[in-house]
């Protein structure tokens, strides 16, 4: 398991982003399984296509699950 930070602005922490991820232990991060996970971009600066989770575009929207935790 590997946590990526929120504040990176990566697929993993978007919310257009749907693979697999969970928030992190602490606010502010997010964990994924691998570096090579990926993920279908709905509808970010990649629609439609497979991203990894630490891609970026910039139509990052912070996801819903972390968003709480960041801004504490």
């Amino acid at each position: 398991m590997l946590s990526q930070a929120v504040a990176r602005k990566r697929c993993a922490s978007c919310a257009c982003w749907n693979g697999q991820r969970q928030p992190g232990p602490t606010p502010g991060w997010v964990n994924i399984d691998s570096e090579l996970d990926t993920g279908l971009c709905v509808g970010g600066g990649w629609d439609g296509d497979e991203r990894r989770a630490r891609s970026a575009c910039g139509h990052w929207k912070i996801w819903p699950l972390v968003a709480d935790q960041h801004s504490k």
